[in-house]
């Protein structure tokens, strides 16, 4: 039998609203709660209070809010109110405006004393977003705008408070309980997503491999990740309370969702990697395209020792004679440091003093065995360069030519090829037949660090023989790119 749909009669609806010291639920507190509590048509109580944030009231959040440290000064901790809070809210719905965002501060600060916080959650912006799904904006200005609701003081706790139940009771009034019911069931059952994005757009994304993509306002381009299953991991972003204001920002700002399959957990990664450094998205910080790319080269002095050098200029076709990919000079000299420090190599050899007659100044403390100044035999210390920088030797490319390696979804039924050579992912292609007519672009492709090691990973780990590889015969490469 369907259950019926009273939550009207018999819930108790805790309208809540919260002002903070910032948009952060890991380092900015409440300054103030209002709860009112509404059954079955009545306000049937409330409750508020000002909170002592311990920390300082900016100058823009007392302008914003009107709540400023002189105010809080003497207020209680949350410490001291959590019990009393946690009873009036024991059973109740958590209604909020934006509720990812309060509800997440309320679980911060019960989580701060080692407590857990747990509620049925309500929020209005998807609330008006089902009952006036032809309505761009549902913001609370938007809304006491739209439907002509009584003016409050906004930006503080009450005064929310009372906008957000004058909405409520305006959507019953022209609505029906009926309706209103139905909605409000169906958002207490639905997964938490975020409030400006239809839910049908998330209940039709594919459960395959690929890459997805965030947009907000003006089509500008958020996020972009990858996953072996896009409405999962999709889903993760959202499941949780946001314990960051980066995760409040994003999906605050979300306006709809891209996706891109791929037959395989490979070409997502790698669709990724070359997204987020063409596209540049907001919200991704790692695997930023490199201004520049870095390696070390060894090569023979006039004395018959090995010396090492910054190489700026690294052909693709010949990484077994370089050492190491780094980001900046920065990152090369450190790893050069290291590396002498823990093999006692010779400062001037390894460039990391002016050359010139006499010893390096490692040799006075003892951390260099001579080669500077013809005390070490140059074949030894040759040896102990090898050595050395072995770990460091990039990977020579195996195949004599391009590769297609195959990557099949059979319950998708996609098949990627992915064209590769040197380290380069070139192209990806859906047949053998298409893979044969295959002739790059006059576009030169760019090296990449990251696409490298996850490469490298790829083709030469220990899942290397599952793979299956396609060597295609030669053909002229695009012009490379370095960084």
């Amino acid at each position: 039998m369907a259950q019926k749909l009273t939550a009207l009669e018999n819930e108790t609806f805790a309208f809540l609203d919260i002002e903070t010291t910032g948009g952060n639920p890991q380092r900015d507190r409440i300054t103030e709660i209002g709860v009112r509590f509404w059954r079955a048509g009545e306000v049937v109580g409330e409750w508020q209070t000002l909170l002592n944030p311990e920390t300082r009231v900016s100058g823009f959040i007392e302008r914003l809010t009107g709540i400023s440290n002189a105010m809080v000064a003497q207020a209680p901790l949350f410490a001291e109110m959590a019990d009393e809070l946690e009873q009036q809210l024991e059973g109740v719905i958590f209604v909020a405006h934006n509720a990812r965002f309060d509800y997440g501060f309320i679980k911060s600060e019960f989580r701060r004393l080692g407590r857990a916080f747990n509620a049925r959650v309500l929020c209005t912006v998807r609330l008006s977003r089902a009952l006036y799904p032809g309505e761009a904006r549902h913001n609370m200005d938007a809304l006491i705008a739209r439907h002509n609701l009584p003016q409050v003081e906004r930006h503080r706790a009450m005064g929310d408070v009372s906008a957000m139940l004058a909405f409520f009771e305006h959507a019953r009034g022209e609505h029906g309980d009926d309706a209103l019911n139905s909605a409000v069931h169906r958002l207490l059952q639905r997964q938490s997503t975020p409030s400006n994005v239809p839910s049908e757009i998330f209940r039709e994304l594919p459960h395959s491999p690929g890459v997805y993509r965030f947009y907000g306002d003006n089509d500008v381009l958020l996020y972009v990740g990858k996953s072996t299953n896009i409405a999962q991991r999709v889903a993760s972003h959202f499941s949780g309370d946001h314990q960051s204001s980066r995760g409040l920002r994003m999906s605050e700002s979300l306006r709809r969702v891209e996706v891109t399959e791929t037959a395989g957990e490979l070409g997502a990664l790698l669709l990724e990697l070359k997204q987020i450094k063409t596209l540049s998205p907001l919200y991704n910080r790692r695997s930023r395209a490199a201004k520049s790319l870095v390696s070390i080269a060894l090569s023979t002095n006039a004395d018959g020792y090995l010396q090492s050098e910054l190489a700026r200029t690294i052909s693709p076709d010949r990484l077994g004679d370089y050492f190491g990919l780094f980001r900046s000079k920065r990152d090369a000299q450190g790893a050069i440091q290291g590396i002498a420090a823990k093999n006692d190599l010779c400062g001037k050899l390894l460039g990391l003093e002016p050359a010139g007659p006499g010893p390096c100044f490692q040799r006075s403390l003892g951390r260099c065995k001579g080669a500077c100044e013809g005390a070490e035999d140059a074949i030894r210390y040759n040896l102990r360069m090898q050595i050395a920088f072995h770990a460091l030797r990039l990977k020579t490319w195996p195949w004599p030519g391009s590769i297609g390696l195959v990557e099949e979804n059979r319950e998708t039924g996609r098949t990627d090829i992915l064209v590769i050579c040197n380290w380069i992912h070139i192209a990806t292609v859906h047949s053998e037949q298409a893979l044969n007519e295959f002739a790059p672009g006059a576009e030169p492709v760019t090296f990449d660090l990251d696409s490298y090691k996850l490469l490298v990973k790829a083709l030469l780990g220990p899942d290397k023989n599952r793979l299956r590889i396609i060597e295609l015969p030669p053909f002229t490469q695009p012009a490379v790119l370095m960084p």
